[in-house]
């Protein structure tokens, strides 16, 4: 039997060196004494449970310029308001995984160790080969051969927990032991971190250990050159490998059986050790006190807050006079290292405690004011808030000052009339300008340039109709709301492109599937990423699939998959919606796997409850012999490819899509391969479900002279914005447009290419930002997969160019739990701060070899590339608020 043991006698000189060596390079306290809470779980990233201390003493270190006098004085003060706020922050720490393989102690059996010296909790995902086996799917082991704890994951894997031999140990190991009289050929397995989600292996491709000499090595095979003999004394020699990982992307459906080969015989196995190294970033729960209270002889208010967070922490603060909590600067006196930040705000410094594990600052304020709103800086990239909006501490109703008068009805009814005719104006132009479209079609000029004109205007003027409505919407008391309902059922608006503000996390990879339980590890990252900011989550295919992935879809309303069950399902988009993010499905309606073979063995005869035979399949797609109308866009040659042409399948789809909406509370939809069909089909599909949001994936390739990109790719945008106006502009598609050349200008530097002949920005986003959903990568371009990978190390410009820019920017699940986390968070509280939409006013300012520089809503200004650019001085000044590797981000003040 296999068992999980503590790691032999031999590595312990090595654990001792490693204990120090794999320590963060940054100060990052794993375990740290001084804090009173226990965290459950990275994965829960921000759910923990906390026992904060009583209030104490305020003491502060022997260096500290708290005022000592202050100090005694707010001690003696009556306390009127005090809350402590749950805080997290993420460092990267760095650590080794291992492999090795060894004789057992009785010398007849054979022990594969595998082990991790970062904290988490590991799990080894594994499987093997047997000799007869001629192919490269995995097999469950014999059980006899599986560690105490393994779990069987369907009928493929096994995945086991990594244990560590105490608490005190850093070494999480798990040992299979195994015999060479079995007919096992090869141990394949992946490193697993359940807390991340995320998934290690070598080389980019799963590990193989292999058992038989005549196996072929296909740069995955570990151990084939090294001999036991070797360790420890080369541990430092050892190649390094990074840990990507890679997976061949298969839509194909298998209809075959390979023949199976003669055995062959083992090989003398020698033992080896190898090593690789790893990173990841750690979640630290922190926490923020905050008390005030007001001194009966002064009548001033003493704020005081208290951290825990390591390192130099500066409040970013001031006040505000009623509840439209607009900043402002407070008189001096200011507490000690303070200074001002744009007129508009002030930055202390906090000061060290007397014990030193945190932070603290004292704060004086005159009464008059109503509250008090900070944020707290660890540095550029981390930033405080309170559940995504500023701190704010109200002051003027615990102390009973004055409420700020409400205006006048009279001055009400001016700004409502004044607000009327404007709206009115706006409506009149834009019903102008429709009127003019009209003329200029029945004139059949149809000059692309006008239309473009009038297109361009009509965004601009909805998105300014947009945001007046959006102001003037009043604020109602609980009691009213309840009574309005009552009397008047609500309005309900849909038109699959959202309110124009969604942020969209693409919340799944190409690897995830391969735990089996992949809604619920998501479910526990719902309310970190909604403390990020995102709006809109992207979850993967939930049909039976004959791919593991789930895009070859077979019984439609079969929701059991290999990213978990129904149940599950439902259980996460009811998480989500909780925490206030809305769910696409991810739905392939172009092709559907058959269940069963026609006369001629051709698979076009479906099952389950959607039972269509071959007139539900297009007639001109050779491979699969349908009776269907002509397909009414490109085939996709892995599955039968639907018609949609056909009544019965429309109404069947509708009916499934209206489904998935009440069962499973799906707010939109993300449309797989929509090259396939016409895009009026979708119309259709949108109009009887009435999603939030719906964007589809029409993906084209970009056109190319002698292999070299051409800077004008109007044509390919025109036949992704030639789609979405099929569909009458009720979806949105991904800009692959805009993605593909992001690729050509920072990978041959030549950001030239970001604007276009006519000075706007070169994809679908520079023609019908409302309907662009820009992105820089997803599962099938980045992930395992890597078909279009975004030029490495510069994906933080991309973020950069799309979190400033209109559209609908959407961000790759990997690059969220990664070391961009920070940044990435960074811009998109900027964009939200500013408000900036999918129909915001791009200005560019700059595009040339080395630089590209862009203005938006005259409140962002951005320059990506390594070439020199600071905004241009005007009626507005500018200040750094975001700098990374060849990009900067500044706003107006």
């Amino acid at each position: 039997m296999s068992t999980v043991t503590t790691i032999e006698p031999l590595l312990h000189s090595y654990y001792r060196r490693e204990r120090l060596r794999c320590r963060p390079k940054t100060k990052v306290f794993l375990r740290p004494n001084y804090l009173n809470y226990s965290l459950k779980s990275v994965s829960n990233a921000g759910r923990f449970s906390c026992n904060f201390k009583k209030f104490q003493r305020i003491k502060a270190s022997s260096s500290s310029t708290v005022d000592t006098a202050l100090v005694e004085t707010f001690e003696s003060a009556d306390v009127f308001f005090k809350e402590t706020f749950p805080l997290t922050r993420t460092e990267t720490v760095e650590g080794k995984i291992f492999v090795r393989l060894e004789k057992g102690k009785d010398g007849k059996k054979w022990q594969l160790s595998v082990g991790c010296s970062l904290p988490g909790k590991w799990i080894l995902h594994w499987g093997v080969n047997y000799t007869d086996d001629n192919g490269s799917e995995w097999d469950q082991p014999p059980k006899n051969m599986r560690p105490p704890g393994s779990v069987a994951i369907k009928d493929y894997a096994i995945e086991t927990p990594l244990k560590k031999s105490s608490e005190e140990d850093i070494f999480h190991l798990v040992n299979i032991n195994f015999d060479l009289k079995s007919d096992i050929a090869a141990i394949n397995f992946v490193l697993k971190d359940e807390e991340t989600g995320a998934w290690y292996q070598h080389r980019g491709r799963d590990f193989k250990v292999p058992l038989v000499d005549f196996l072929q090595d296909d740069g995955n095979v570990i151990g084939t050159k090294s001999s036991f003999s070797f360790w420890p004394g080369a541990l430092g020699q050892l190649p390094k490998m990074l840990l990507r990982a890679e997976a061949s992307h298969s839509k194909v459906q298998d209809s075959s059986s390979e023949a199976r080969e003669p055995k062959h015989e083992k090989k003398h196995l020698e033992g080896f050790y190898e090593e690789q190294p790893i990173a990841k970033q750690v979640v630290f729960p922190n926490s923020l006190t905050v008390s005030a209270r007001k001194c009966p002889e002064t009548a001033k208010i003493i704020m005081y807050l208290e951290t825990d967070l390591p390192g130099d922490v500066v409040a970013h603060w001031g006040v505000c006079r009623d509840d439209a909590k607009n900043w402002e600067v407070p008189a001096p006196p200011h507490p000690p290292e303070t200074t001002v930040f744009k007129s508009k705000a002030l930055r202390t410094l906090l000061q060290p405690k007397e014990d030193g594990n945190g932070r603290l600052g004292l704060f004086t304020l005159d009464d008059e004011f109503a509250g008090f709103l900070f944020v707290l800086k660890l540095n550029e990239n981390t930033w405080f808030k309170c559940k995504g909006n500023d701190f704010y501490i109200p002051l003027s109703r615990q102390l009973g000052s004055d409420i700020a008068p409400i205006p006048g009805k009279t001055e009400e009814a001016k700004q409502e009339v004044s607000q009327t005719e404007y709206t009115n104006g706006i409506i009149k132009e834009i019903r102008n300008l429709v009127s003019g479209i009209s003329s200029e079609m029945s004139r059949n000029t149809k000059t692309k340039e006008a239309q473009e004109s009038i297109l361009q205007e009509i965004e601009k003027l909805a998105a300014e109709a947009y945001g007046i409505f959006r102001s003037s919407i009043p604020t109602f008391s609980e009691e009213a709301v309840v009574e309005s309902e009552a009397l008047k059922p609500p309005v309900h608006i849909s038109s699959g492109t959202g309110t124009g503000f969604e942020i969209l996390c693409q919340g799944f990879n190409w690897e995830s599937h391969k735990s089996g339980r992949w809604y619920m590890e998501l479910k526990e990252k719902a309310a970190e990423l909604s403390s990020l900011g995102f709006s809109v989550v992207w979850l993967p295919p939930p049909t039976e699939s004959v791919s593991p992935e789930g895009y070859m879809p077979k019984d439609l309303y079969n929701l059991n998959c290999r990213y978990g069950n129904i149940d599950e399902l439902k259980e996460t988009v009811k998480r989500f919606h909780e925490v206030g993010i809305k769910v696409l499905g991810d739905v392939v309606l172009n092709h559907r796997c058959a269940h069963k073979q026609n006369q001629n063995g051709i698979w076009n005869i479906f099952g389950g409850r959607l039972d269509w035979d071959d007139r539900a399949v297009v007639a001109d797609d050779p491979h699969f012999q349908g009776r269907g109308n002509k397909s009414s866009g490109d085939n996709f040659h892995a599955a039968p490819n639907i018609d949609h042409s056909q009544d019965f399948v429309r109404k069947d789809i509708k009916e499934w899509l209206c489904w998935l909406r009440k069962e499973i509370g799906y707010d939109g939809w993300r449309l797989d391969f929509v090259r396939g069909f016409w895009g009026g089909y979708v119309k259709d599909y949108l109009d009887a479900t009435e999603p939030h949001f719906a964007v589809g994936e029409y993906w084209d390739s970009l056109s190319y002279t002698y292999g070299e990109m051409d800077h004008n790719q109007d044509a390919h945008r025109q036949r992704i914005v030639d789609w979405i106006n099929a569909t009458n502009g009720t979806a949105g598609a991904f800009d692959v447009t805009t993605k593909g050349i992001l690729h050509a200008a920072l990978e041959r530097c030549e950001y030239w290419r970001l604007s276009d002949q006519k000075g706007k920005p070169p994809g679908v986003v520079g023609w019908w930002p409302s309907r662009a959903v820009t992105f820089i990568e997803n599962h099938d371009t980045g992930s395992t997969q890597g078909h279009w990978r975004f030029p490495g190390g510069k994906e933080m410009q991309g973020y950069a160019y799309i979190l400033t820019h209109p559209g609908t920017p959407s961000v790759f699940y990997d690059h969220i739990f990664s070391h961009s986390r920070s940044e990435i968070a960074a811009l998109i509280s900027l964009r939200k701060r500013h408000k900036i939409n999918c129909r915001s006013i791009i200005k560019i300012t700059k595009a040339e070899r080395d630089v590209y520089a862009a203005i938006v809503d005259e409140k962002v200004a951005v320059k990506i590339g390594p070439g020199h650019y600071v905004p241009p001085s005007g009626p507005q000044s500018w200040s750094s608020v975001l700098e990374g590797k060849d990009y900067k981000v500044w706003e107006s003040s």
